[in-house]
């Protein structure tokens, strides 16, 4: 995949981010790199457009992450600048992972995160 199309893909997760209950997604300049959140958590970060190594960074279970480095090895790696356990890493330059499924990955992170927010944050977001 070549780096236009990659930087398409970026937009596209940015946008779908964005879209998620009380969500942000936006460059974060101390960090240089794109950044989703939702109730100040942070939900995911992902490389900018024009990197050639572009990953995404997202949480998961455990055992799910287990699973999907064992699956898809050299696409999926332990999370780069994060926790290994709870966080994965997926090259968006191989195609192996289509929009849908990375949307599917970012929504459960996006849930995973919320599920741990107080009872009246969530109430919150979910009010809106």
């Amino acid at each position: 995949m070549d780096n236009g199309m990659v930087s398409t893909r970026i937009a596209a997760f940015m946008a779908y981010a964005a879209r998620l209950p009380g969500a942000k997604s936006y460059h974060r300049k101390d960090w240089d790199t794109n950044y989703f959140e939702v109730a100040g958590k942070m939900f995911g970060m992902m490389s900018l457009p024009g990197e050639a190594k572009a990953i995404i960074t997202l949480k998961n279970k455990p055992e799910k992450n287990e699973e999907l480095r064992e699956l898809y090895p050299g696409i999926v790696i332990p999370g780069y600048y994060a926790n290994k356990t709870h966080w994965n890493s997926v090259y968006l330059a191989d195609p192996a992972f289509s929009d849908d499924e990375i949307c599917g990955l970012i929504k459960e992170s996006y849930d995973l995160v919320v599920m741990k927010l107080p009872k009246k944050t969530r109430a919150e977001i979910e009010a809106h």
